[in-house]
């Protein structure tokens, strides 16, 4: 009974993701499929892909049709993965048994059909899903869609690279569960904003959602702040105070900053944790408290409990889930996107006469290494709409001049020697300079390693917490001799 899929356009608009690109072979289909009233958009990016969901595509086709393609499934998973949008494969039978392709299907696809297969099986299977995705929008359009912007619109999570259409799936799936939750990423890159979304999102979004910066709050004060005290428990307790833990009931307590917790105040929120009831300051009633914990921080905290500088036990109860919040540089198109939103956003409190941003300021944003993350952008930005006087924002308008090095393109060459000094250094730094498990990081050999170390002149004092694994290995001069 497929009555559903009457109710779409006749010509049903299908994404067509061609995995290998433009020089990779087509989809077979394509032209018969065109003459069943299917509209085929085919797409060799995930950018075109982006703008196809925005014109209107709810059904994808992805077409698996040899081992090669098995390659690029890991490429193109974040994007799949987004609910926006009902996934159909067209899969070589001799690739279904293959462990990948099964998990890739089961997770992601609403169906698959193995090839080769009869038309009209694709056609009706095709019609099944745009008429699943119809109902699917149809409810949400019908219901409340919580959203990741804060109720007054100050700010948003905005993006539509892989990396934050994978971290808004994410986002999604932890909200409709209790689960306590840990994000991390670096400063300015929007970890209350993630919090918050979580929360909008969740079943407790209309109880509260408290925000405790824990580096913030003196150590004297710490207990007082986070549970409360009762009338006369210290001198000046004029009166009782509900804490913040308290004033989250039913709702959710995000725990800012929680790796710069003095240490000897972590055992308090342990207790909390696990028990799920407080005491006030001063008080002997035990009171019970409902909310659910989400935690941030920039601190590496696996590295904070090596180092005895956070509690192993805490740890563990608060990294049930871990999502991590991907730095602005890494973002890419993002950038123009995010700079495009705040800007009319400021434009209409500062400067109504500015019409958006030169040539000359968007390359300049697109070369900035960007610190301070999307925090920063949005100051320039805002800083822009106010000292801008043209009718077009300038580099200087948002601090970046045009002739530093930071503006300036670099060519190829220079790009992949920095690309490649930054990911050896980053690989051996997450291996503890142990070069074998560095160049499998790396997906390189270990002779090739040591190639590039050299070329390089990556020394171990250069590296951080360099140690015996690597200025230390006696086999590595051995290993480049031998080799050369």
């Amino acid at each position: 009974m497929l009555y559903a899929s009457h109710s779409a356009p006749a010509a049903q608009p299908v994404l067509v993701l061609r995995l290998t690109g433009r020089n990779g072979p087509a989809c077979q289909y394509t032209d018969v499929l065109r003459g069943q009233g299917l509209s085929l958009i085919e797409c060799f990016s995930f950018e075109a892909a982006n703008d196809a969901i925005q014109a209107g595509c709810r059904v994808g086709l992805l077409s698996v049709t040899h081992v090669a393609d098995l390659a690029h499934l890991d490429k193109c998973e974040p994007f799949v993965s987004n609910t926006r949008i009902t996934w159909v494969g067209l899969v070589a039978q001799e690739l279904i048994p293959l462990p990948r392709m099964r998990e890739f299907i089961g997770e992601h696809l609403f169906n698959f059909i193995s090839i080769p297969a009869q038309l009209d099986h694709i056609v009706l299977t095709l019609r099944h899903a745009w008429g699943m995705a119809y109902l699917r929008d149809f409810k949400n359009a019908s219901s409340i869609q919580p959203t990741p912007l804060n109720n007054d619109g100050d700010f948003a999570m905005v993006g539509k690279t892989p990396q934050m259409l994978q971290l808004f799936s994410q986002l999604q799936k932890v909200a409709r569960t209790n689960a306590s939750v840990l994000i991390t990423g670096p400063s300015g890159t929007g970890k209350e904003l993630a919090a918050l979304s979580i929360h909008r999102q969740s079943a407790r979004r209309n109880a509260p959602f408290v925000a405790v910066n824990c580096g913030a709050i003196a150590p004297q004060l710490f207990q007082s702040e986070l549970f409360g005290y009762e009338k006369g428990a210290f001198t000046g307790a004029n009166q009782r105070k509900i804490g913040r833990i308290e004033a989250a009931q039913g709702g959710t307590l995000f725990l800012d900053e929680v790796g710069d917790m003095p240490y000897d105040m972590q055992v308090n929120l342990l207790r909390f944790l696990q028990e799920k009831t407080i005491e006030r300051v001063g008080g002997n009633d035990s009171l019970d408290i409902d909310v659910r914990v989400i935690a941030a921080t920039h601190v590496d905290l696996a590295e904070a409990v090596a180092q005895g500088r956070f509690r192993e036990d805490l740890y563990y109860r608060i990294n049930v889930v871990c999502i991590e919040i991907p730095q602005l540089a890494d973002r890419g198109q993002d950038i123009e996107d995010i700079a495009k939103y705040y800007f009319s956003k400021f434009a209409s409190m500062h400067n109504r006469s500015l019409r958006g941003f030169s040539k000359a300021a968007m390359n300049a944003m697109l070369s900035h290494s960007w610190p301070g993350n999307v925090r920063e952008l949005v100051n320039r930005v805002q800083r822009a709409t106010v000292m801008a006087e043209g009718r077009f924002i300038q580099p200087e308008d948002l601090g970046l001049n045009r002739g530093s090095a930071d503006t300036q393109l670099m060519s190829l060459e220079d790009a992949r020697a920095a690309a490649e000094r930054t990911m050896i250094r980053r690989a051996l730094a997450q291996s503890r300079n142990q070069i074998s498990r560095a160049a499998s990081l790396l997906g390189v050999s270990r002779v090739t390693l040591y190639r590039l170390i050299e070329k390089y002149n990556i020394r171990p004092e250069v590296i951080t917490g360099a140690g015996r694994s690597f200025a230390g290995n006696a086999g590595a001069n051995a290993d480049m001799e031998a080799h050369k």
